[in-house]
């Protein structure tokens, strides 16, 4: 197999376990308000609940988007310079989005005010909504190909990147990632916030399902292969199944079955776009494919012998953490908030922060 084939496929490998890890982190972001409203007396423990289930586990999820990137920039650099200068504005967007949700988790207990901490509520909300829908509309445009022009110079706007299928395609991943965040808190979580996201499960399922299924076909209508079929086939069939499981109060079995999706999906996505990796719709000939757009064959090689090494590692320490972080949360391991220290007092303040993890009960799918 050739290095420029080898790394199309890491690069897809990272894009999913982005969007697998990553996406329950926004899902989780985008129904705080829903699964915990103002109007219960408990709402800010269960806020604090919501946020201490991603709280050991979010900054490391981001790193992927990072590797994406560097390795998008090292293996196909004629990519990674037209689609960041494409995208510039949609990508800038993401990126102040992610920048303040990061803030937002760090800072919301620093001061014990309710309108301090509904505010940075509210960026946690738009930092986890914004990049759920743009990030669909943007790959959703990669397979669909953009006006390039000889010189591989996007000469679109970010309207252009605005179209029908680009936003079925952000409203599509919106969707699963809310349904894979539900789960993910029916899995983590007990008492009210576990009661709450299996009762959301039951309403936004339908429509989840009907938006994915649409834009599944519609992509592969127009851009499909006879392996891709199969990939998009089996996405619907992992969603359906991920759905009965909640629905049966399997969480584990309901998280695998939407992470699953996920992971079909992106693939679908990718086998769909090979081997192109922008394809232009000014004209073919000026799209960009894995030979024209990548390194020379040392730099791959290089980088295959760091990915060789250096991915067990990482790999292993994320899957540590997550067994480490692994019990079921409830309001009774969350302390009670109190008032940040005055600056005279000794010592820093000491803000609410994640709290300490309950004894590992696992879990059972």
């Amino acid at each position: 197999m050739e290095l420029t084939t080898v790394w199309f496929v890491l690069i897809a490998v990272l894009w999913t376990g982005y969007f697998v890890l990553e996406g329950f982190d926004f899902g989780v972001g985008i129904l705080l308000p829903a699964l915990a409203p103002r109007r219960d007396p408990h709402s800010d423990i269960d806020r604090r609940v919501m946020i201490n289930a991603i709280g050991p586990v979010w900054d490391g999820n981001e790193v992927w988007l990072l590797v994406a990137g560097g390795a998008t920039f090292a293996a196909f650099p004629e990519w990674y310079a037209s689609l960041f200068s494409g995208f510039y504005l949609a990508l800038l967007i993401i990126l102040v989005a992610l920048i303040v949700r990061g803030l937002a988790f760090e800072y919301r207990g620093k001061i014990d005010s309710a309108r301090w901490r509904r505010n940075w509520d509210r960026a946690i909300f738009w930092g986890s909504a914004v990049p759920a829908l743009l990030w669909g509309v943007a790959f959703a445009n990669i397979v669909r190909g953009v006006p390039l022009n000889a010189e591989h110079h996007y000469t679109g706007t970010l309207f252009t990147l605005l179209n029908p299928y680009g936003l079925l395609a952000g409203l599509t991943t919106f969707g699963l990632f809310t349904l894979h965040g539900a789960v993910f808190l029916a899995l983590k979580t007990r008492g009210e916030v576990r009661d709450r996201a299996r009762l959301l499960l039951t309403r936004i399922w339908p429509p989840v399902v009907a938006v994915a299924a649409a834009f599944l076909l519609i992509t592969q209508a127009g851009h499909g292969k006879a392996a891709t079929w199969v990939t998009a086939s089996a996405a619907a069939v992992a969603l359906l199944a991920a759905v009965t499981a909640a629905l049966r109060g399997r969480d584990g079995w309901a998280f695998a079955g939407t992470a699953l999706t996920v992971v079909l999906s992106v693939a679908t996505l990718f086998g769909d776009l090979w081997p192109h990796v922008l394809p232009s719709t000014t004209n073919e000939a000026f799209g960009l494919t894995v030979h024209n757009a990548a390194s020379t064959h040392y730099t791959l090689t290089v980088m295959t012998w760091v990915a060789v090494i250096f991915t067990p590692v990482v790999l292993a320490y994320q899957a540590w953490t997550y067994w480490v972080f692994r019990a079921r949360l409830t309001r009774d391991v969350i302390p009670a908030a109190t008032p940040a220290a005055s600056p005279a007092a000794k010592g820093p303040a000491r803000p609410e922060g994640i709290a300490k993890p309950a004894t590992p009960e696992g879990t059972s799918a």
